[in-house]
């Protein structure tokens, strides 16, 4: 290797991330100065990756966990040839253009992941790797290794202290996940100032106790060491982080290895300083030597012939597997067979069944048409019923469907992401739905990254019973409803439960979430024929009234057979009353002007909304002239019909209230009755 070339290149990606900050007068310059020669290292030594087609599905995947280096990156890609200009570097953290202050997925080609949060990137790569083994599973053949690329990423030691990275570490090192290697900017600084004043741990033995591969490279600056321990790293059979001693802020006179040189652009007297430290024109901006131009442009012309070679590969593929080729090609292209939706279960009058196991009966039927699909639970599956029957499970030694997560929740959310980033497979995962808060930084970057990652959580409300107010869900709803680009479906009865699944498939571009129950509910007459297409609008008329309606009840869940109920009761006392479910109220709010109103009339203000949530959002579909039976409080430990009724979710207190609504005697929240048994209300 040409080491004079290297150290140009080096100093090249240093000095183009300064003049990015710069410009901005924002950013963080440090880490990208220091991680500058293991970043080269990696694009030009070992990422197999194609500029001219930056979607082919065998590149290596090359994750910058610490985001906020995003200056890094972004000069890599330049360099690379992505497209990514100068004039895009110059706009660097400014409206509209392609390098926002983090790297976000699908805005910029080459940003392989939606990082910044500290820890997500680290998780995601985890299931980048498992995508990787689990196809590589499915689709290699003897003599047609059609599959087979790594996950580099750099992580900070912000990213090591974050409890996800943690969580994503031990189940990496468990499944013995030997595609995955990670880089460790170990500077010794971090925001506040030293790491010292933080953590005093030694973070090789950690990860050596988690089952990775560890190694460390006393000089950042030493490429050859650099390689050598990536080399080490691919030849050995499990995950492996590097330890590389840098320097932030390497070549600053005044801020090199200073917090200073973290988050805040160096200023213009320091970056002339710093760049007669390496040796280059100090009054030249976003200068790129022409051999650092033709070394990239090198690797760059590699990447093309990599798709080349790899298409001959899939040529011979295609004639030994025909079958296998075109199930890979759809899977590549995210399409859907045809026909999928058939399989989702039916549900007839008579019948009764917790909307979990409805959940677990169309896993299985929609298992065994899209092999794509993979999920797991938190340590719940037994309680979530989520197990894909007949999948395997995925081990150190089994790449199979059913993923084990253990008690991870964060982790296993952000490696659902990852496997979404990488392609080819649909990622569910499971756990309680109070246990939402434990992912929920996944989940919005999920929303953020257009991620069609589906979010199984059950035991939805105070339905639940006896665990009592720690583990029933009564913020929930609102929480994860009032998160831009998620759509949370709350279905009320076994068909609605199918037909959200299949609208949960259908999302490839956004995640979905899933809300069962855990107790039984019974089939409803409108779904029968209308929750197949009710669903997948948000709303729609589960029971029209006998004539001119006069009353319509809005109810989601375990609370709809309650306002059905209540319905019946009206309609018997001589009040026309329509039952509108809405198991997604931010997908009914999306619909044309037209068919809202076919659903909610304006003319028709007597309205009542019922859930067994918090009364956030309500509001906007009970009208000011409507009520709201809602739960804005903790919940208590009992059994589920004790808790309703305590509560105020019956059939004769919703006809009630409703028959206040049509007095003009009751109007907005209606307050949740106290408890009868000497509780106080918390």
């Amino acid at each position: 290797m040409d080491q004079r070339l290297d150290q140009s290149a080096v100093t090249t990606i240093r000095t183009l991330a300064i003049d990015t900050v710069q410009a901005a007068n924002s950013g963080h310059p440090g880490a990208p100065m220091g991680c500058a020669p293991m970043a080269h290292t990696i694009w030009t030594r070992h990422l197999r990756h194609s500029p001219s087609t930056p979607s082919w599905f065998n590149r290596d995947r090359f994750v910058l966990s610490n985001g906020h280096a995003s200056a890094l990156l972004y000069s890599l890609i330049h360099l690379a040839g992505y497209g990514l200009t100068l004039d895009d570097l110059k706009a660097f953290r400014q409206w509209g253009s392609l390098t926002p202050g983090h790297p976000e997925f699908g805005l910029t080609a080459g940003v392989e992941a939606t990082t910044g949060p500290l820890g997500q990137g680290f998780a995601n790569g985890v299931g980048m790797a498992i995508a990787e083994r689990r196809l590589a599973e499915e689709f290699n053949r003897p003599g047609h290794n059609i599959i087979d690329h790594r996950v580099y990423a750099i992580v900070s030691d912000g990213d090591l202290q974050e409890g996800i990275a943690s969580e994503a570490a031990s189940l990496a090192g468990h499944l013995k996940l030997s595609k995955l290697i990670y880089l460790w900017d170990d500077n010794l600084i971090q925001l506040d100032g030293p790491t010292s004043t933080a953590w005093s741990e030694d973070v090789l033995k950690r990860f050596d106790a988690y089952g990775w591969h560890t190694a460390r490279v006393e000089d950042g600056n030493d490429i050859e060491a650099i390689d050598r321990a990536i080399d080490w790293a691919i030849a050995d059979e499990r995950p492996s982080l590097i330890a590389v001693r840098t320097v932030i802020g390497f070549g600053s006179p005044n801020k090199a290895g200073s917090q200073k040189s973290h988050g805040s652009p160096l200023g213009p007297d320091e970056v002339k300083l710093t760049k007669a430290a390496y040796g280059v024109d100090p009054e030249a901006t976003f200068a790129v030597p022409a051999d650092v131009a033709a070394l990239y442009k090198e690797r760059s012309d590699h990447g093309a012939s990599l798709v080349a070679e790899h298409a001959k590969q899939l040529l011979a593929y295609a004639t030994a597997y025909p079958a296998e080729a075109a199930e890979l090609q759809r899977r590549m292209a995210g399409n859907l067979p045809a026909g999928w939706e058939s399989a989702l279960p039916k549900y007839e009058l008579g019948g009764d069944a917790p909307t979990r196991n409805v959940s677990q009966s169309s896993i299985t039927a929609l298992g065994a048409v899209l092999p794509e699909l993979i999920g797991g639970s938190a340590d719940l599956s037994e309680s979530n019923l989520t197990d894909i029957h007949g999948g395997g499970k995925f081990t150190a030694t089994e790449a199979g469907r059913n993923i084990s997560y253990g008690v991870r929740e964060h982790a296993m959310g952000a490696i659902a992401n990852g496997i979404s980033y990488h392609g080819g497979l649909i990622p569910f995962v499971a756990t309680f739905l109070t246990f939402s808060d434990y992912l929920r930084g996944a989940l919005r970057l999920a929303a953020l990254a257009n991620l069609g990652s589906i979010f199984v959580f059950t035991h939805d409300s105070i339905g639940l019973g006896e665990d009592g107010p720690t583990h029933q869900p009564v913020e929930h709803y609102a929480a994860l409803r009032a998160i831009p680009n998620v759509r949370f479906f709350r279905p009320g009865d076994p068909n609605e439960a199918a037909a959200a699944w299949g609208v949960a498939v259908e999302r490839r571009h956004a995640p979905t979430v899933l809300a069962f129950t855990r107790q039984k509910l019974p089939v409803l007459a409108g779904s029968i024929t209308g929750a197949a297409a009710g669903v997948r609008r948000g709303a729609y008329v589960l029971r029209e009234a006998t004539g001119a309606a006069k009353m319509i009840l809005i109810s989601t869940g375990s609370e709809l057979h309650l306002a059905v109920a209540a319905a019946e009761q009206l309609e018997s006392a001589g009040t026309p009353t329509r039952v509108v479910s809405m198991p997604c109220p931010e997908l009914f709010g999306e619909q044309d002007a037209a068919y809202r109103e076919s659903v909610l009339p304006a003319a028709l203000r007597a309205r009542v909304a019922i859930e067994a949530g918090v009364s956030l959002g309500w509001d906007r579909w009970a009208g000011t002239d409507g009520a709201i039976i809602a739960m804005d409080r903790f919940g208590a430990s009992a059994p589920a019909p004790t808790l309703f009724k305590e509560f105020g979710f019956t059939p004769e207190r919703i006809v009630e209230i409703a028959k206040g609504v049509l007095a003009g005697t009751v109007q907005g929240v209606v307050p949740t009755p106290h408890l009868h048994d000497g509780h106080q209300v918390r």
